[in-house]
């Protein structure tokens, strides 16, 4: 039996609808000591099932397809000072391409003005802020005095997400990065394609279980709580993404054989959704700030792999679109009674699409 059908009296919802009380520490600080070896919840069923990740491969059918994100994070978080000497912390949100110019979010006493300049890393290199850009202006627009993407791994910080309450380690630099991260550029992991080690994605290939990837370039907005009770009043953040022919290629062929496309996280859904959004699958590069909540009508992806998001987030309506509302709600209370690790670093769960009634 798959998961409760959506009703067929559709449903206003407001924030408040995808809020839940979650124990604190039940937030993972850290990850588990294998990547497989996580807890992952079936929720394919209106029953859950309480497995370990590395039983993946069993819940897949040779034919089906796996896709990932395959967006690397850059170490986006950096420390400096302004000419005053005032303490600056910035978080790379997105690198221009063939520029040195960046995107950031600036947190100072007082905010720079155009034409000032920022010394990061003890004074290992500079920026100058040439204004405010992005959604509201809310972000700054910098050049700095070198190629960001060196810059940033010499001198850089993994940017851990604000829940994560220790100093990037030399063990954060490995894992919070997928054991397949090729694209630079995202400022938060693909979290779901964390549980991925090298020998089960052996497995899943041993298995006939296909695989391709998309790039999404993973935002802070993903971390944002929806501050608006009307979901028609959230201004979604917007993202860059790459669906390429060969994606295109193998979903047609996966789905012409009868099998099942899983997506391997929120981002890899988001990339896949809004590349059919002309009504077909299609391969291209631009940006994305598709909102999806409940009532959205899915073209591609028919499973999903994903981690426990946050209250109220962007992302708990996401899989509420997907998965069922009633259906969601439920998988959490579940794993919260079951004591499993959330957000980042914490476990996962396999959904099946809901079928509307009709």
């Amino acid at each position: 039996m798959t998961a409760a059908s959506s009703s067929s009296s559709p449903r206003h919802f407001t924030v408040s609808d995808f809020d839940f009380a979650l124990p604190p520490e039940l937030i993972a600080q850290h990850p588990a000591a294998e990547r497989s070896a996580s807890r992952l919840l079936d929720g394919r069923a209106v029953v859950p099932v309480d497995r370990v990740f590395r039983e993946l491969p069993e819940l897949l059918q040779a034919g089906d397809l796996l896709v990932f994100n395959n967006t690397k994070v850059i170490k986006a978080r950096l420390y400096g000072a302004k000419a005053s000497g005032g303490a600056v912390e910035a978080l790379v949100e997105r690198v221009l391409p063939g520029t040195r110019e960046v995107w950031a979010h600036m947190r100072a006493s007082k905010a720079p003005k155009p034409g000032a300049v920022v010394r990061f890393a003890d004074g290992a290199f500079e920026a100058e802020v040439l204004g405010r850009c992005g959604p509201d202006n809310g972000l700054f627009h910098l050049r700095l005095s070198g190629d960001p993407f060196a810059l940033l791994e010499q001198h850089g910080h993994v940017p851990l997400p604000p829940y994560i309450e220790h100093g990037d380690s030399a063990d954060d630099v490995r894992r919070y990065q997928t054991v397949f991260a090729k694209e630079p550029g995202a400022v938060a992991a693909p979290t779901a394609a964390l549980h991925f080690d090298e020998a089960l994605l052996a497995r899943l290939a041993a298995r006939g279980v296909g695989q391709a990837h998309v790039t999404l370039h993973v935002g802070a907005g993903t971390f944002q709580p929806v501050r608006v009770e009307s979901l028609a009043e959230h201004k979604m953040h917007s993202e860059w993404f790459e669906v390429s022919q060969a994606t295109v290629d193998a979903i047609a062929a996966c789905k012409a054989a009868g099998g099942k496309v899983v997506a391997v996280g929120t981002t890899t859904l988001r990339a896949l959704e809004s590349a059919a959004r002309g009504g077909q699958l299609a391969a291209g590069a631009r940006e994305t700030d598709i909102f999806i909540t409940p009532g959205f009508e899915f073209r591609v992806v028919d499973r999903l792999v994903t981690n426990f998001h946050l209250p109220k987030s962007t992302l708990m309506m996401l899989v509420s679109a997907f998965a069922g509302y009633e259906h969601i709600m439920a998988l959490y209370r579940h794993a919260i009674e079951q004591r499993y690790r959330f957000f980042s670093y914490g476990d996962a769960m396999l959904l099946e699409r809901s079928r509307p009634a009709g």
